[in-house]
């Protein structure tokens, strides 16, 4: 052995000194990533074949590893670290040569392809970042963050450090709605650091504040990061679990842990808003307490102009909290009573599936006993109990067919216990309602005559559907009898719209807002996956750029708002209708609103169409395409290059090597830490691509294969990527601020700016590993 090292151990070195050499070389990334594995595995090759590598395996024919065997330790769990005195036998770190880990490597290099960028499962939720790509890139396009940096600067400027303030607050809404690091960096350098500089502020505050801020796009989502990981996250969660109960003895990863071993990136969606909000929170309040301890170096600073009409803190807190509060509220106890909720009365045709006992009891001893250490005793009698119980009564239900009879008589219970009012009708009439509260309290000189008469057309319409509306009253009568209350309440919400559109912050933020709850709420709703959900972000951003262009070019964009309308219509009139065509009766309401719907889509094609030209015709749409097109050919590019590199440290047993190391360890705390804190330090000189392709597959069995909350587990590796972007030498968004910065900004402030942030993610970190339920409590809450 080369200086009491493992040929194992050097040929990990080897591999990450041609790694570094080749990110330092300036070849474009995934190019480097793919020779430093070429050419690793060549050195590695011939000092192999050379004899110079020896591996130090464990002897497994001598007396003292059976003995361990007839202990019943698992032979996956013996390993040089966790049993050091075990008798070793010398071999080449290529098994069987490195011709045949070759011709293996090709192999694996042609699968794996296949399944993570070809056509594996995986590619339907990578084209994700395609388009929230795209979504981001023309939003910016279309200088939303100019508008917002504007307008929130008025908001919070006269506040002691209410530059730095608001630059977290447009950095975090940019982070919701684009997600670009590069993108939002440079915007707000551009826009922001001057205005900044000419008013005292520290350069260090200053550049630090936009540097970390324009980072919040990797942990809020819709997140890149998120989509990268949670791709990974899914496939090695599984696998972990199913070896982990194998270990066990049990037959099977639902058997051994009760639920199914599935992670979601819609679900890990949901795990990272509080995660989002906590660290900008935390950027704003360090913003804040260093202006109050160093005045002089974040003052505050008065804009002219103002953001709309002015309203006293009375109107303020009745209409634009307390009445709104009241509404939500009081729809909220209507449900409660049963006044309000669903009215659907379809029954299904089989039976309900029997509930099963909470736990599997008919499992071999040795699965008995590792369900018990895991469960607990309490849990694992009560699972028994059920299943008694289960047994007694004469087995589990199975699903089957109703009769006639029984299917009238399950639909006319359901008639029965329907509430009066529907939950469709009652949050439309809520967000009406809300519309007309703030209708008045951004304008509470303005009549309120309008707001009156909507209000009153709120009320017919929950009195209508209350009174002649039933649960099998068609879709074609609701619409009917519902079409004068509601035409009535669009009358006070349309003079209400009007007063809000004149209000500066409400017109900078409620387009961009609606494309981000439209977008997250499918995702975080479980409406649908992040493809389609990205899918209308893109199309939505590409309208709000183009109505933006024609805005400033004083032209009318009412082409774009019908399409939008007619995408609302759309949805509503697919909900709430059957438009099913191939049925073998098709109603007259139902082919009415089949019309409507196909006219309303052919429609909302048509406004798409026309913005995509306008954005041509302006010169906005190429450069996007270019830009989008550069930017996830980088993604899965470097995607293939950290496979190759990867399956490099596969074929001389480097993978395994370090697995068995992190599994020497009986805390998983302590592994978990490690692998933290080592994720950490290699953010200082690799990009998060990087990190995610190369290295969590290969610490992904061990972190995965635990007790922890796989949600909770990615969410603090997605926080600790986002340091990466922070921490020097090669911190990326430090690059993007060097680049637009003003001369008198120098590389020495920005470095010294971003370690109080840097400071801040590990704080986050901290935070997040003592409170896990800030991870886990909104994807619980949903999933309820």
């Amino acid at each position: 052995m080369f200086l009491g090292l493992d040929g194992i151990e050097i040929g990990l070195i080897i591999l990450l000194l041609c790694l570094f050499g080749g990110i330092l070389s300036g070849f474009p990334v995934a190019f480097a990533l793919g020779g430093a594995g070429l050419i690793a595995f060549g050195i590695i090759a011939a000092l192999d074949s050379a004899g110079l590598l020896i591996h130090q395996a464990i002897d497994t024919s001598t007396q003292a590893y059976n003995d361990l065997i007839a202990q019943g330790i698992k032979a996956d769990t013996i390993s040089i670290f966790r049993y050091p005195e075990l008798p070793r036998v010398a071999q080449h770190v290529f098994e069987g040569g490195w011709i045949l880990a070759l011709d293996r490597n090709v192999s694996f290099i042609v699968n794996r392809m296949n399944e993570r960028v070809l056509a594996g499962q995986s590619i339907e939720t990578l084209l994700a970042v395609l388009m929230f790509v795209m979504m981001g890139i023309t939003l910016e396009r279309s200088k939303i963050a100019n508008d917002l940096l504007t307008t929130m600067a008025r908001v919070f400027g006269p506040l002691p450090g209410g530059l730095a303030v608001s630059i977290v607050v447009v950095g975090a809404f940019l982070a919701a709605s684009t997600g670009i690091v590069g993108a939002t960096v440079v915007t707000m350098g551009l826009l922001a650091l001057p205005t900044m500089l000419r008013n005292n502020y520290s350069p260090e505050l200053a550049t630090g504040v936009i540097a970390a801020s324009g980072t919040l796009g990797q942990i809020i989502p819709p997140s890149i990061v998120i989509v990268l990981l949670g791709t990974l996250a899914g496939d090695l969660y599984a696998a972990a679990q199913e070896d982990r109960a194998n270990l066990a003895g049990c037959t099977d990863a639902l058997t051994y842990l009760g639920t199914p071993a599935v992670v979601s990136v819609g679900t890990l969606f949901q795990a990272a808003m509080l995660p989002g909000i906590l660290l900008a929170i935390l950027y704003a309040v360090y913003s804040f307490g260093y202006a109050l301890l160093n005045p002089e170096k974040a003052p505050a600073v008065e804009f002219e102009g103002s953001i709309g009409e002015p309203v006293t803190r009375g109107e303020q807190l009745t209409w634009l909290v307390a009445v709104p509060l009241v509404v939500i509220l009081g729809v909220v106890g209507l449900n409660s009573v049963g006044v309000v909720g669903s009215q659907d009365v379809n029954v299904s045709s089989f039976s309900d599936i029997g509930k099963g006992a909470s736990l599997r009891t008919k499992v071999s001893e040795e699965c008995k006993a590792s369900m018990i250490a895991l469960h607990g005793q309490s849990k694992w009698d009560l699972a028994v109990q059920q299943q008694a119980e289960i047994d007694a009564a004469g087995g589990q239900q199975q699903s089957a067919r109703l009769t006639d009879e029984e299917r009238v008589a399950a639909r006319d219970a359901k008639i029965a216990a329907a509430p009066p009012i529907g939950t469709g009708i009652a949050v439309f009439v809520v967000l009406m309602a809300l519309t007309l509260a703030y209708g008045r309290g951004i304008s509470p000189s303005s009549s309120p005559r309008p707001l009156i008469i909507g209000a009153v057309g709120l009320v017919l319409m929950l009195l209508v559907d209350a009174l002649f509306i039933s649960a099998v009253t068609t879709p074609g009568v609701t619409v009917l009898l519902l079409a004068i209350p509601a035409l009535i309440a669009l009358y006070g919400c349309r003079a209400a719209a009007i007063r809000m559109s004149q209000n500066e912050l409400i017109k900078v933020i409620f387009p961009p807002l609606v494309l981000i709850v439209a977008v997250l709420g499918s995702i975080l709703g479980g409406v649908t996956n992040p493809t389609p959900a990205a899918a209308l972000g893109a199309g939505g951003a590409i309208m709000l750029a183009a109505f933006r262009r024609l805005h400033d070019e004083r032209r009318s964009g009412r082409i774009i708002l019908m399409s939008t309308f007619a995408i609302v219509i759309c949805l509503l009139v697919g909900v709430n209708f059957d438009l099913r065509v191939n049925q073998e009766h098709v109603t007259f309401e139902n082919g009415v609103a089949y019309l409507v719907a196909l006219a309303t889509y052919l429609y909302a094609m048509f406004g798409l169409f026309y913005a995509l030209w306008v954005l041509y015709a302006g010169r906005v749409l190429t450069p996007v395409v270019r830009e989008t097109a550069k930017v996830t050919s980088m993604v899965f590019a470097i995607l293939i290059g950290s496979q190759i590199l990867n399956l490099v440290v596969i074929s001389f047993g480097g993978e395994h090597y370090i697995q068995d190391f992190l599994k020497s360890y009986d805390n998983e705390f302590t592994v978990f830490l490690i692998v933290m804190l080592v994720l950490f330090f290699l953010g200082f000189v690799l990009d998060f691509l990087e990190i995610i392709y190369i290295v969590i597959p290969i610490v992904g069995p061990v972190i995965y294969g635990g007790s922890f909350d796989p949600k909770w587990v990615t969410i603090m590796i997605a926080v600790n990527l986002q340091t990466s972007f922070l921490t020097p030498p090669f911190g990326f968004a430090l690059f993007y601020l060097r680049g637009v910065a003003p001369p008198e900004v120098t590389t020495g402030h920005i470095y010294r700016g971003i370690v109080p942030f840097v400071l801040i993610q590990v704080v986050g970190l901290a935070i997040l590993w003592l409170f896990p339920g800030i991870v886990t409590i909104v994807p619980d809450l949903i999933g309820v």
